[in-house]
């Protein structure tokens, strides 16, 4: 494992992310699951069946939650390097080591907010999504809503 992702993998752990993740996991997969170490760090749980959040994928400290079979994504992990899920969420995952983690939680939600507000869509805008990058995450790119790019060209 690269120093970055031990690093990354210590931080979380210490502001305790990671353990939120594992609770998450705990609560939110059936008790068949079980969590799967993936080799920069990651642990990788799926069949995650809580209602929020809506996302097919999503990661909280070091630990990556899937709705569905994660099986996939965790052989395409060890054959290819990683996906470009995996990689979306492991940069997600290095966010929380960098934003204190469970913080990013209210941080993201915020930043989510104001997304929404200014193109209709959760991640567009949102810095979080844009820096762990929206197209391996599987996002679309919206632009800005109509009123406001008017706006933004009459004051230039």
């Amino acid at each position: 494992m690269k120093r970055a992702h031990r690093v990354r993998q210590v931080v979380n752990a210490v502001n305790l992310s990671t353990g939120l993740g594992l609770l998450l996991a705990a609560t939110g997969t059936p008790g068949s699951r079980r969590l799967r170490r993936l080799p920069d760090g990651l642990l990788l749980a799926g069949g995650y069946r809580l209602p929020f959040p809506i996302a097919p994928a999503f990661t909280v400290g070091n630990v990556v939650l899937v709705r569905g079979d994660a099986s996939r994504l965790e052989s395409v992990s060890r054959e290819a390097g990683r996906s470009r899920l995996l990689r979306h969420e492991g940069r997600h995952a290095t966010q929380y080591a960098w934003c204190l983690g469970p913080v990013m939680i209210p941080l993201y939600g915020a930043c989510a907010g104001v997304s929404m507000l200014l193109c209709g869509d959760w991640a567009s805008y949102n810095p979080f999504e844009r820096l762990a990058g929206l197209d391996d995450g599987g996002y679309e790119r919206h632009p800005l809503r109509p009123y406001l790019r008017t706006r933004r060209r009459g004051e230039n």
